[in-house]
């Protein structure tokens, strides 16, 4: 149960839970490939990685360019799909055009990677979800729809990629660079709120989410899982 060595791809690796997936893949001895869509924030995540990884511009809304993607490449032993940019509003005010969008980038993308992904047998593929899919909010309803239906694809793919293994994360709320469009005291307030409504009494740090994803690449034992890592939010 090792990944030393191991081919290891994270595609939405150039920020987020993505890079902090990477960072761990890299200190268990993975050779790393991180993919996105912008060359940019790819380069500066290479950099931020100490060079350690490999980077592949990527853009999971383009399936030709996917499946070009991976008839180039060997298979690798395990894959990681963090990649979204979802809205949030409740239903009746969220424009359509803006859910469909939401819903094309968080499970379409990931839909298309599993489909097209060379994995070899043995290795694995984690999702990433939210504990939004079964503890919804007022606001989020198609942020638990999308959710919900990631951890169904997981079961499904479970089955049908054998002996590929398929498992999902449910985060909570991480620190990430997504609520950087805070500023100054909003942004701490709500940390610190969430935090105090914690069992853990902390706010979770994309390394949390990263250990668990190891795990999931590691434990040969383990597929159709969706497992939370979220500071006991769901019972709070």
């Amino acid at each position: 149960m090792s990944l030393e060595g191991k081919k290891i791809l994270i595609v939405g690796g150039s920020s987020g839970i993505g890079f902090g997936v990477a960072e761990a893949a890299l200190a268990h001895g993975g050779n790393v490939a991180i993919a996105s869509r912008s060359s940019e924030k790819l380069e500066k995540a290479v950099s931020r990685l100490g060079g350690g990884a490999s980077a592949r511009v990527l853009d999971t809304a383009d399936q030709p360019a996917i499946e070009a993607f991976f008839t180039n490449l060997e298979p690798f032993d395990h894959v990681v799909v963090s990649a979204a940019e979802t809205r949030i509003a409740a239903v009746s005010e969220l424009a359509l055009e803006d859910a469909y969008r939401s819903m094309e980038s968080k499970f379409w993308g990931a839909y298309r990677i599993a489909r097209q992904a060379k994995i070899a047998d043995g290795g694995s593929l984690t999702l990433i979800s939210g504990t939004l899919s079964t503890r919804p909010k007022k606001g989020a309803a198609l942020q638990s729809a999308i959710n919900a239906a990631l951890e169904g694809l997981t079961r499904g793919l479970a089955l049908e990629m054998a002996p590929v293994r398929v498992n999902c994360v449910s985060t909570g709320l991480v620190m990430t660079e997504m609520y950087d469009r805070l500023q100054g005291d909003a942004r701490k307030s709500m940390f610190e709120g969430a935090a105090e409504r914690m069992p853990v009494g902390q706010i979770g740090a994309p390394a949390h989410i990263a250990l668990q994803v190891v795990a999931c690449m590691a434990n040969s034992y383990m597929t159709g899982a969706t497992i939370m890592v979220d500071g006991g939010g769901a019972i709070a």
